[in-house]
């Protein structure tokens, strides 16, 4: 297993080299200028968020897709991923992360914009899309859409399960001494149940959850940022110091350079929020919308409570507590950072962890399982939830490093296609945004027609 481990962090250092940092980061800053700075519209499209009304063809309406992307993305990234992002790259980690956000929101926005344009109806009657669809329909390269879903499918393994049970089995056993297979027993008979009922079920259960644990959670950081407040400033402004000339602590932790403050900043803020990596599309592309846009700017609000939000109050949480300097990290540093609330800290935290790990594992297979389709067609569905739901036990039972590193190769290996088709269809995004929202059609529906798969023959549709 030693051996397994050293293999998958030395490939998980080498995909997330300089090149994918300067594609992923340039591909956020390009999309930034090319769309006129869209995070000035983050406002209106909150708003536009929290409508539950159905506005035009789709499987869920806006606020569902929103929620079951969130229940994907806030996950593990925020209470784990910042704690190793530190623990490995400093305090400047911190700030790498939020700049992925705030830029992020933009390949977000445009990631969603293209997948629901792209979309198609399956023989079921139901929503497909994403980036396998784009790549497809939108560069007419069918070879990356399966390159893509290929990906998409294995990866969700990673970061949409085994890293999550991983962790919850973990915390839970740290807090309550329960066994790691007893919590993943416990996890894989909810996760089959919910994910049985498809994107309907699934985008329920979110709608309820996914507002629970975000209030739950970020109310206990505001409590520790109370508890002591007047370390707060010195805490930000460490983090913005090492950002640019790396840290050194005493203790078990090693120091860090600019380099790996940025590798891991950018790396978990990636894994937290998504944007890039192709993922959140494909439950936007299930969205009841008007058009393209509306449901575009709905889904780069969730980087932005994701990552702009709450990773960088867990960052500042953990930071101000002290504790990443003792040499601890994963969800043990964050563990001892929550200890700062007298008896309930580690259960807030263990609620909120597990009802973050939970949604992300809900979310994550809709996600793997699209992939799925797009690749052998719907009968893969139910095969492949089979195997997800095995793979909940697997993860909770299985090591940190060895989980974390496989989860870093799938992310980094999937952003390259669906990356490559937002540069290349930018002329795309620019068109949609200036027909519906520069010139003020936001609430205009699409005329277009959504391509169907396998078409009925006249006596089906009848039918």
């Amino acid at each position: 297993m030693q051996g397994i481990e050293n293999f998958l962090v030395s490939a998980s250092d080498l995909v997330w080299g300089t090149p994918l940092l300067i594609l992923l980061c340039g591909t956020h800053i390009f999309l930034t200028i090319r769309l006129g700075f869209i995070q000035r519209y983050i406002f209106k499209a909150i708003k536009i968020s929290f409508s539950c009304s159905k506005e035009g063809e789709g499987d869920v309406s806006q606020f569902g897709a929103l929620v079951t992307a969130l229940a994907a993305t806030m996950g593990t990234g925020n209470i784990v991923g910042v704690s190793t992002a530190i623990a490995l790259g400093g305090p400047g980690a911190i700030l790498w992360m939020w700049l992925t956000g705030v830029f992020g929101i933009a390949t977000k926005y445009s990631e969603a914009l293209l997948s629901v344009k792209y979309r198609v109806i399956n023989k079921q009657g139901m929503m497909a899309g994403g980036p396998m669809y784009v790549l497809e329909r939108g560069m007419n390269a069918k070879w990356l859409g399966v390159i893509f879903a290929g990906l998409t499918a294995v990866a969700a393994f990673g970061i949409g399960n085994m890293v999550q049970a991983n962790s919850i089995s973990h915390l839970v056993n740290e807090t309550f001494h329960i066994s790691p297979w007893i919590t993943g027993g416990a996890l894989t008979i909810l996760t089959a149940f919910v994910i049985l009922g498809g994107i309907r079920s699934i985008a329920k259960v979110c709608e309820a959850l996914v507002p629970f644990m975000a209030i739950t959670y970020v109310f206990g950081c505001l409590i520790l940022l109370g508890l002591k407040y007047s370390t707060i400033p010195d805490s930000i402004m460490l983090i913005i110091n090492s950002a640019f000339t790396g840290h050194a602590a005493m203790g078990g932790f090693v120091g860090a350079g600019i380099r790996e403050a940025m590798r891991y900043g950018v790396a978990r803020g990636l894994f937290s929020n998504e944007s890039g990596l192709g993922s959140a599309p494909i439950v936007a592309a299930a969205a009841q919308t008007k058009n393209p846009i509306r449901q575009a700017l709905v889904s780069s609000t969730g980087t932005f409570w994701d990552t702009v939000v709450v990773c960088a109050i867990t960052g500042i949480v953990i930071i101000n507590s002290g504790f990443w300097q003792q040499g601890l990290n994963g969800a043990k540093l964050t563990k001892e950072a929550f200890s700062g609330i007298p008896y309930i800290g580690p259960i807030v935290l263990t609620i909120g962890l597990l009802t973050f790990v939970f949604s992300t594992i809900l979310g994550w297979s809709y996600y793997g399982e699209k992939a799925a389709e797009y690749l052998f067609g719907t009968g893969a569905i139910k095969p492949y939830r089979v195997m997800w739901v095995m793979a909940v036990m697997v993860g909770s039972v299985s090591t940190l490093p060895a989980v974390w590193a496989f989860a870093d190769i799938a992310n980094g290996l999937m952003a390259v296609p669906n990356l490559l088709s937002l540069i290349v269809l930018n002329g795309v995004l620019v068109s949609e945004t200036r027909k519906y929202l520069w010139s003020g059609n936001i609430e205009e529906s699409s005329r277009e027609t959504t391509h169907r798969l396998n078409p009925l023959s006249p006596q089906e549709e009848q039918a």
